[in-house]
């Protein structure tokens, strides 16, 4: 994945039979709001099984999610969890914060205030 210098990607692995991954998605929309014009890109990489694309789209439309979504076509997580980070379980949610030259891999649900405190670290290590 290609980061331009001076952005930020905020990655988040959810689904939506996950409680916690529902529970923090208006956390990333609000933090979209916030930091787009800021050089933020968050992408929400759902890994609901690709015959509930329909449920998917479904729940993005009900939940008004303006992110980029992207719904995951790899069954085989094992093939790619340890290319995100090689610490983590495979437990969602997950977030990954890369840009400007630092890396941060979170497992578990974030609460809004992390969420932003991290942007806040990443955009202000330029």
């Amino acid at each position: 994945m290609t980061v331009n210098d001076g952005q930020v990607k905020v990655i988040n692995f959810w689904a939506t039979w996950c409680a916690p991954c529902v529970k923090e998605l208006p956390y990333f929309e609000n933090a979209n709001n916030i930091y787009k014009e800021k050089g933020v890109d968050i992408v929400l990489i759902n890994l609901d099984f690709v015959e509930q694309k329909q449920k998917v789209e479904k729940f993005i439309i009900k939940h008004n999610i303006k992110n980029r979504v992207v719904l995951l076509d790899e069954i085989d997580y094992n093939s790619w969890i340890d290319k995100i980070d090689s610490n983590w379980s495979g437990a969602i949610p997950a977030t990954i914060f890369i840009g400007n030259k630092q890396r941060k891999f979170v497992e578990g649900e974030l609460k809004q205030d992390q969420l932003m405190l991290i942007i806040n670290e990443f955009i202000t290590k330029k």
